[in-house]
């Protein structure tokens, strides 16, 4: 059971009025969307893929299928949402609790619509409350930062990439680009992730529980060995063929892999682009990010 008083109040954080994409946006995830914009087809495949008729049965089978969360159902989840809403400086989308065998949680947005956040129960069973609300955080950042098309793209393509008419082979460049990008805007969200719970521990916990947790296992994790498995990863970039082997093993991943998404979210905790972020609650300046993973 989620214990809501564990939580920070939302007075005790720092509250990000006037919060930009641009303030938190990971530089890779500014570089592919470049990227992404340039290459052709994009445009057709999203005339294609993205009718009307594909959005409402998205947003139908979600609400007929899962638990809206709200003041009168789930309030304890529903006063994280609030909250982090509140520290992301965003409106308040829609949250769905979905009954679930795999841990997960994503975002769907629509044109005209109410975007909202599904999560499913195997993950609220793997985390506690303050991690939860870090997953909302990192669900919000995606709604922040206008990544709605794209990724609704990304879950759609997987599907009916061959289906496009200019051809396979631009099918399989379109959905690689994608899926480059979206493992990008991934780190981007993982800082909206810390904005709101502004513990980089919380938000590695959340990564290190999804990789091998489980109820009974999660317990005995250890953060720190964790963390330090990045630098292992990281030690097999320094020859061509560790290079390679990763580059291979990651292209067709939608998401970084966990241990370095970890190491990254807790670098940026600690550089001084964050810190004004956190020190500055009513933001008028122009951030300018760090990093740089290209190899995940």
């Amino acid at each position: 059971m989620l214990d809501i008083s564990e939580v920070d109040n939302v007075d005790d954080k720092s509250i990000l009025t006037g919060l930009r994409a641009n303030h938190f946006r990971h530089p890779l995830d500014l570089q592919a969307t470049e990227s992404l914009k340039q290459l052709p087809g994009l445009g057709l495949a999203i005339r294609t893929l993205l009718r009307p008729t594909v959005e409402h049965f998205f947003y139908l089978e979600n609400i007929a299928t899962s638990v809206l969360v709200g003041p009168d159902q789930l309030p304890d989840i529903y006063s994280l949402l609030v909250e982090a809403c509140q520290i992301l400086d965003i409106e308040q989308p829609q949250l769905y609790i979905k009954q679930h065998p795999i841990p997960n949680a994503y975002t769907f947005a629509m044109r005209g619509k109410q975007p909202f956040i599904v999560v499913h129960t195997a993950l609220i069973e793997l985390i506690n409350a303050k991690e939860l609300q870090s997953v909302i955080g990192h669900e919000l950042g995606h709604l922040k930062c206008d990544h709605g098309v794209y990724l609704t793209l990304a879950n759609l393509i997987a599907l009916a990439a061959s289906q496009l008419p200019l051809g396979p082979v631009l099918a399989q460049n379109l959905q690689s680009q994608i899926m480059e990008w979206v493992r990008c805007a991934e780190f981007t969200c993982d800082r909206a992730a810390l904005l709101v719970s502004q513990d980089s521990r919380t938000v590695a916990s959340v990564l290190m529980k999804l990789t091998g947790g489980s109820a009974t296992l999660s317990p005995q994790l250890n953060l720190d060995a964790f963390l330090a498995q990045a630098q292992a990863y990281e030690d097999l970039s320094h020859d061509q063929l560790g290079l390679f082997l990763k580059q291979m093993r990651t292209q067709d991943l939608t998401h970084p892999v966990p241990v370095l998404r970890a190491k990254e979210v807790t670098q940026w905790h600690s550089t001084q682009d964050y810190q004004k972020l956190l020190q500055t609650r009513s933001i008028n300046y122009n951030v300018e990010a760090t990093g740089g993973w290209r190899n995940w």
